[in-house]
């Protein structure tokens, strides 16, 4: 786990966000020095800190021993956990938030189960047909995702939050006007939009009117369509 936009990892906070970039489906070397996923995720930082900057909320990294998913080793899911313990110990059973780029994605949402947990941002995620939800259960889940992605699949998102969804999971889609799967149109639209989603499921800020229908049960999982600003 590492800090994120100045925050100390050696003191307690009221809430805490953690970021997971995105990587590989196999690569079991570790991230190289200039790791441009991780990079990408900088922003990201830099907005939820802002956005929760009224309150005590520790922002960190998540650190990778290893580069890919590696099929059913899971790796980043591992260091998933293992952040969170570490953040337990620093800062105890505090709430939080995971927010997870594409494999990072798929990591946060099998980190979910973790009982600190209150939901996670995944921003086009790497949900395969077979990805499990049943531990979604009462979690709270929003994605982002522009269907013009050539990585990951928007309509693999949408029909994971379905699923979720009937596992009693609270899910929103957001469908991205632009941005690819490196966020990198409308970038400012995607950070403003992790930064006001994260607040809000901390319970430090209302949700934006166009993310305020969190759908249960019954509701429609139909993305949302976010027009550019």
């Amino acid at each position: 786990m590492i800090p994120a936009c100045g925050h100390r990892l050696s003191r307690r906070a009221d809430a805490a966000v953690l970021l997971l970039h995105g990587g590989r489906a196999d690569a079991p070397e570790p991230p190289p020095r200039l790791n441009l996923p991780a990079l990408r995720m900088r922003p990201f930082a830099s907005a939820v800190t802002r956005a929760t900057a009224h309150a005590d909320v520790l922002v960190a990294h998540v650190r990778y021993r290893h580069r890919g998913w590696n099929g059913h080793h899971a790796h980043p899911v591992a260091d998933a956990l293992r952040a969170l313990e570490e953040l337990r110990a620093v800062a105890g059973p505090v709430p939080v938030v995971l927010v997870g780029h594409s494999m990072g994605g798929r990591a946060a949402l099998r980190a979910v189960e973790d009982p600190q947990v209150e939901g996670v941002v995944a921003l086009a995620p790497w949900c395969p047909p077979a990805e499990p939800t049943a531990h979604l259960r009462a979690r709270a889940v929003i994605a982002l995702h522009d269907e013009h992605d050539r990585v990951t699949r928007a309509a693999d998102t949408w029909a994971y939050l379905s699923r979720a969804r009937q596992d009693r999971a609270r899910v929103h889609g957001v469908r991205m006007p632009r941005g690819g799967h490196a966020m990198i149109g409308d970038a400012g639209l995607w950070h403003r939009i992790t930064a006001g989603a994260t607040a809000a499921l901390l319970g430090l800020a209302p949700f934006p009117a166009d993310l305020a229908g969190l759908t249960g049960p019954a509701g429609d999982t139909t993305p949302t369509p976010w027009p550019a600003r």
